[in-house]
């Protein structure tokens, strides 16, 4: 792996090892290659947002220690769990429009560069009120995720995008389910030559460590498009007149925020990932308070959950392309309802199991369930709007964060909180939610109850370039709906 040689435009010869689309995007995924730009940007992109992930699930693991420590209560935990994920609120939404204005390549590291100290300062809290500081700070980290599928559609085309995104978010989410396994044993070295309170301290310079080194990687190796950098193709815009669209960012903004398939998807992603941020909180908590195991047992249980995204988050995005070739933007839709509607009978049925193996088991279905749907969110999303993607990819981003919190603060919070029952209750709201799958549509396209305005677009544009049609995004966005039923 070589560096991209001071950010110039690379060669069409660079793109010889795959086979791409007249934009230079790849037609094919290949995950364990690193001979083509793409393949480069697909592992720098998981690696970085791995790093992002384990960073900010590194405390959790560590919370019975440094609670004991300095002696926090119950509602300072609760407080700066939630303080994590409103973090990343504002972060995310940040995000899509500077990966718009700079690219995906520069805002990934700059973010990691400037959340590396958040985490490292975890080392220097003394009080509660700097824990929940802490915490939200490190939160901000998790924006990485836009950049992340920002970038995998800006380097593969239609027809594999919704796998292309899925493995890489799928393989990056799992730093949070290694994070629960590898900081206590971090910390248990540590803990053989140091005090105990000076042990926790110092095991935060690894994630710190970790996130500084993926940011560089990505600045020597990556690149933010098939044919360079975001400045290089923004100084090739008279060959290609679709760059000077780019240029006006409060209008790819606005056209971002009038859209509303993509607050619809920021609903949809707030109870799919918003729902598996939610369970990763207080999963151990709840198999360690109602079947009485004891912490390791309930933090392995914590991480399976997790590390199932290995497999089910591509899972998620294979389906969506699977579907979206052989039925279309139905297809895309009608899997995304199906699997989120499982998602949430497969919670609510959680909540109510008694018997430990029993919720093992159904926990770990619905691992799988509510993870392929986020996969299959992100399916969609690079369809919304080519010319706004980062913005759309921010928007949905940042809707799983705040369906994590509103959930958080409504079913989790407070004394005398019966899990089962919020448990159940949440996967209620997951079924629910997932009927708005139905208010989509596009005019090109059809939606899950109607064809395509034009009989002559029906096939999916999976199979040929993701093009933006701004006439027909106006009409949507206008509410001048023409569906043929």
């Amino acid at each position: 792996m070589e560096p991209s040689q001071g950010n110039t435009k690379t060669s069409s010869a660079s793109h010889s090892t795959i086979p791409v689309d007249s934009s230079g995007r790849a037609t094919i995924f290949r995950p364990f290659s690193l001979s083509s730009p793409h393949s480069r940007a697909f592992h720098l992109a998981w690696l970085s947002l791995f790093s992002c992930f384990f960073s900010t699930f590194s405390i959790p693991p560590l919370v019975p220690v440094i609670s004991s420590d300095l002696s926090l209560s119950a509602s300072t935990v609760s407080a700066a769990g939630i303080a994590s994920f409103a973090g990343s609120i504002f972060s995310r939404f940040a995000m899509g429009p500077l990966c718009d204005l700079i690219g995906p390549r520069t805002s990934s590291a700059i973010l990691s560069f400037l959340t590396a100290p958040a985490i490292l300062s975890a080392a220097f809290v003394s009080s509660p009120t700097s824990f929940i500081l802490v915490r939200f700070f490190v939160g901000f980290s998790l924006a990485n995720f836009v950049a992340n599928q920002y970038w995998m559609s800006s380097m593969f085309s239609g027809n594999v995008v919704g796998l292309a995104n899925g493995v890489s978010a799928g393989w990056a989410n799992v730093g949070s389910g290694i994070s629960q396994l590898l900081m206590p044993l971090i910390y248990s070295t540590i803990a053989i030559f140091l005090p105990s309170a000076v042990a926790w301290r110092v095991s935060f310079i690894f994630p710190a460590i970790f996130q500084v080194i993926t940011a560089v990687l990505i600045l020597l190796y990556g690149q933010d498009t098939p044919d360079g950098n975001r400045k290089t193709s923004n100084q090739n815009s008279i060959k290609n007149p679709e760059n000077e669209e780019n240029s006006n960012f409060v209008e790819i903004l606005i056209d971002g925020l009038g859209n509303y398939r993509a607050w619809i998807l920021a609903l949809l992603y707030g109870y799919s990932f918003g729902v598996e941020l939610t369970t990763e909180n207080m999963i151990a908590g709840y198999f360690y308070e109602r079947f009485g195991v004891n912490l390791e047992a309930a933090g392995t249980i914590a991480a399976s959950f997790a590390i199932s995204n290995v497999a089910s988050r591509p899972a998620g995005g294979m389906l969506s392309d699977a579907l979206g070739k052989r039925f279309g933007m139905r297809g895309r839709l009608w899997g995304l309802w199906i699997v989120q509607s499982m998602a949430g009978l497969l919670c609510v049925l959680l909540g109510r199991v008694n018997s430990l193996w029993g919720s093992i088991a159904v926990m770990w279905v619905f691992s799988v369930f509510v993870q392929a749907a986020s996969g299959l969110v992100f399916g969609v999303v690079p369809f919304v709007s080519t010319r706004s993607l980062g913005v759309v990819a921010g928007m949905t981003g940042s809707g799983g964060t705040v369906g994590a919190v509103v959930t958080q603060l409504l079913l989790f919070s407070g004394d005398g909180v019966q899990k089962q029952r919020s448990i159940s209750l949440m996967g209620l709201m997951t079924f629910v939610f997932s009927l708005s799958v139905t208010l989509i549509y596009f005019p090109r396209w059809g939606g899950m109850c109607c064809g395509p305005s034009s009989p002559s677009q029906t096939e999916d544009i999976s199979g040929r370039l993701l093009e933006d049609d701004e006439v027909e995004d106006d009409r949507v966005t206008s509410g001048s709906l023409r569906p043929v039923c």
